[in-house]
């Protein structure tokens, strides 16, 4: 099966969501940038060239959406860490990674980033 994953990216998702623990940041929408990757057997795909028999991003990317949109959080570590439960809940992907920017985060920095995978790079 090693010879048949196929990676997938989903680069720089731009969601907007609350997030930080200063009261400012309890009360207006921010903005999120989330990058995800993933392994998937994609053996059955290639041959058939069929869209039932791939993995389906588009539904995981409008899961991801609506969770984080919906959700409230504190700390850039939370939000990876949901985004990162939700990936894991699909026993058929695998090396799954999560990397969640929040620009503007820090004075003087384009952004703060924080990333989980199975495989630290």
């Amino acid at each position: 099966m090693k010879n048949n994953l196929m990676q997938i990216e989903i680069k720089n998702l731009r969601l907007r969501t609350i997030i930080g623990a200063n009261n400012w940041e309890r009360e207006v929408l921010q903005d999120v940038v989330i990058t995800i990757k993933f392994k998937f057997d994609s053996s059955k795909a290639e041959a058939s060239d069929n869209l039932e028999d791939t993995f389906n991003y588009k539904s995981l990317t409008k899961r991801i959406i609506k969770e984080v949109e919906a959700s409230k959080f504190n700390l850039l570590e939370s939000l990876v860490g949901m985004v990162y439960s939700i990936l894991k809940e699909y026993a058929e992907l695998h090396d799954v990674y999560v990397r969640v920017e929040k620009p503007h985060a820090l004075r003087f920095c384009d952004n703060v980033i924080a990333s989980k995978s199975d495989n630290y790079e």
